[in-house]
């Protein structure tokens, strides 16, 4: 089984800095193996190790506060779970940066998230499927009031967000025997 794990807040902006070799170096730390890492944004797959804990979000997250000494919440998707995301996906995809995931770590009602009514952010939309919302962006994550006012509130859970390309990206890497 190979698995995703995507950490919120790295490499972005002037925020906590982790470079990919070692990550991958504190991933293959803790006895996982073929670890590979998706662009310089926190997205590292992996065969977890036979004795690996049930909780490798939170394994992971301790084991790169002590290597770092940054907090950085961790998100873990496993291969077959990522392909469930990409069969869902509502929207249709012309352009890959205009549709995205945000992965929640735990299962949130979208009228837990204090949005509003989502209508007031058209063109854009949000369709909730499990732990993830799916995103329409036709104006870009730039323009988009609905993704500012999902990264401006305090959440009830960890969110990370990923575009349409890395989704697909870490749903391939992650392809195999489950």
């Amino acid at each position: 089984m190979r698995v995703a794990a995507l950490l919120r807040g790295i490499n972005v902006g002037a925020g906590k800095r982790i470079a990919m070799p070692a990550l991958r170096e504190i991933v293959e730390s803790l006895g996982h193996r073929d670890v590979e890492t998706y662009l310089q944004s926190g997205n590292v797959v992996f065969t977890p190790a036979a004795r690996a804990k049930d909780d490798l979000a939170e394994t992971l997250e301790k084991a790169i506060e002590k290597a770092t000494g940054h907090e950085v919440p961790v998100i873990v998707r496993t291969g077959a779970e990522l392909a469930k995301i990409v069969d869902a996906n509502p929207y249709t995809v012309d352009d890959p940066t205009k549709v995205v995931v945000a992965f929640l770590a735990e299962p949130v009602e979208v009228s837990g998230l204090g949005l509003g009514d989502l209508g007031s952010y058209a063109p854009d939309d949000l369709s909730q499927i499990g732990s993830e919302l799916f995103i329409s962006l036709p104006n870009g994550q730039g323009r988009s009031k609905l993704m500012e006012a999902l990264t401006k509130r305090r959440l009830p859970t960890v969110v990370t967000v990923r575009n349409w390309r890395t989704v697909l990206a870490l749903a391939e890497m992650t392809r195999g025997e489950e």
